[in-house]
């Protein structure tokens, strides 16, 4: 899936010039946590979002830092924090230069941008102007449209049997001595795994098989090895207080 398949095309954006007040009831009237901001032009030249209001000095949680701190941070991000706070126009609180995308983007590098920046929103261009916006909702609503039911021809279960251990059979995490056995479409794991996200993984992949209709989890944690009796080399535990005394200075009877 590209870009433009998930994109929302009517986008709302902010002009530069525009007043803090303006842009932050746009964003309440029109229910978005973020607006790309455009100079006269068109043109897209930022971002603004509802992080962007966090800092202000009207709610009183602007930036407050001890003379040594203000010290370490420097003059420029002092003054960079000041303008943030009590900035007026659109232009003084949003982030420049955001990242973008183009319509053609694949949706896993828009996820790989998203993550590694840490960000909500990636405004979608053509050349320079804003044709859509892909949000993390999206993603949501793109996932949920994919994921519902759909109907599968029905399989005989050695079919699925099959193609469930195809599914697992190559994976880092597949449990070890597992055995898959299939009825009416129910599919039943047996096996030995070590960790939690094993176990997980292992049932996701079953679920995910076409003709699956459920997973029942059967599997067992590995034993105890080895076993405490091993430990003290095989032989009797014998307890303390059992032992024959053999302090010199008793009598021998």
């Amino acid at each position: 899936m590209l870009a433009h398949h998930i994109m929302t095309s009517d986008v709302i954006t902010v002009g530069a010039d525009s007043t803090v007040v303006e842009a932050a009831d746009t964003m309440l009237r029109h229910h978005i946590s973020g607006l790309p901001v455009v100079d006269a032009a068109d043109n897209l030249i930022g971002i603004l979002s509802e992080g962007d209001f966090i800092r202000r000095a009207e709610i009183g949680t602007e930036r407050k830092r001890g003379r040594w701190l203000s010290f370490l941070v420097g003059r420029d991000r002092i003054a960079s924090d000041f303008v943030h706070a009590y900035g007026r126009k659109v232009d003084e609180i949003m982030t420049p230069n955001p990242k973008t995308v183009n319509e053609d983007t694949p949706l896993d590098e828009i996820a790989r941008i998203m993550e590694s920046h840490d960000i909500k929103r990636v405004p979608v261009v053509r050349g320079k102007r804003v044709v859509g916006i892909v949000t993390r909702s999206d993603f949501l609503a793109a996932a949920a449209g994919l994921a519902r039911n759909v109907p599968h021809p029905p399989l005989a279960d050695e079919d699925i049997r099959r193609a469930v251990s195809e599914a697992i059979g190559q994976a880092s995490w597949r449990p070890r001595r597992l055995n898959i056995t299939v009825r009416d479409g129910i599919v039943t794991l047996r096996g030995v795994v070590e960790r939690d996200h094993a176990r997980q993984a292992t049932i996701v992949a079953a679920e995910n098989v076409p003709g699956v209709k459920g997973v029942l989890d059967q599997f067992c944690e590995p034993p105890a090895y080895p076993p405490p009796e091993e430990d003290l080399g095989g032989g009797d535990i014998v307890s303390l207080q059992e032992q024959p005394s053999t302090r010199d200075d008793e009598p021998l009877q």
